[in-house]
């Protein structure tokens, strides 16, 4: 006669009658992630068997162009949805089998669900910066914002910005053509008047309420800043997307002059907020969410 499975036997049979998810990040430089453990951890406590596996381009020796072959393994293996984050939120476009209103206004995919044999791309990453904004920096002035910036997340940043209320944003950009781009997109949703680009660093910074910085900068893998630090002021409220580390050399100058600061951590909760709701059809816990994030 066998004896019954002990309670840690019987815990471990019953979690494989949970719903299965497996997902991943594609991007370059993302060893330091904390996206795998926020999506994995919200999993468990909504009785999932979530996996998230981090698709690192430079440990793989790949570039943005493996794309297609990452995104057929995917549907091979199974995947409910991949992330997209830096270089591939433009380049992953052009790959997909339809884009959701969002991410067509935007041109950029942080969000791809993979369901029934076709790929749909999303952005969460605006109503992620958005949510986080509101939030933290409620009560700031809005009438003129410089962002730096003008890729995948700048486009959903500059939409965010305008979304909620800012004036005006500068757009700058070391290629300019890319800047003028996006600033042409955003007066043709938000009007002629709310868009600008080429302006100098220093006039712009000089006329700003705020800025905000959407480029790699700061990033462990990308040192330095997007701004030199003499341009900050007190009045300035500063905002950095990066996350990884969560104050960048910009937030510690920022901090250090006495203004409003806005690290990335927020956006990143949020926009993992939205893409577990695509992966999973079920409501995350933003809440509990952060506070996992904060314990990280």
């Amino acid at each position: 006669m066998t004896s019954a499975p002990r309670t840690g036997t019987r815990k471990a049979l019953d979690s494989w009658h949970h719903p299965s998810v497996l997902v991943g990040l594609v991007g370059t430089g993302i060893q330091a992630s904390r996206t795998p453990a926020l999506h994995e951890k919200e999993g468990a406590e909504q009785g999932l068997r979530y996996v998230y596996k981090l698709i690192d381009l430079e440990t793989l020796g790949l570039g943005a162009d493996a794309l297609p072959e990452i995104l057929t393994a995917a549907r091979r293996f199974g995947f409910a949805g991949l992330n997209i984050t830096h270089p591939c939120k433009q380049a992953v476009i052009p790959l997909l089998d339809e884009l959701s209103s969002d991410a067509a206004a935007l041109g950029a995919v942080n969000t791809v669900v993979l369901k029934d044999g076709r790929s749909v791309g999303h952005n969460t990453d605006w109503w992620g910066f958005a949510e986080s904004f509101q939030r933290e920096l409620p009560d700031v002035r809005r009438d003129l914002v410089v962002q730096f910036g003008a890729g995948g997340a700048g486009a959903a940043v500059a939409h965010a910005l305008l979304t909620l209320g800012i004036g005006e944003v500068t757009i700058i950009d070391t290629d300019e053509t890319r800047a003028k781009a996006l600033v042409s997109a955003l007066r043709e949703r938000f009007g002629e008047s709310r868009a600008s680009n080429g302006v100098s660093v220093k006039d712009a910074m000089a006329a700003a309420d705020g800025m905000v910085n959407t480029t790699p900068l700061g990033m462990a893998k990308y040192p330095g800043m997007a701004v030199p630090a003499d341009l900050l002021r007190p009045e300035l409220w500063v905002v950095d997307i990066v996350y990884f580390p969560l104050e960048t050399e910009l937030l510690r100058q920022a901090r250090v002059r006495g203004c409003s600061i806005m690290s990335g951590g927020g956006m990143a909760v949020f926009q993992a907020v939205g893409a577990f709701r695509l992966f999973t059809g079920l409501e995350a816990n933003a809440e509990r969410m952060l506070q996992h994030f904060a314990e990280m």
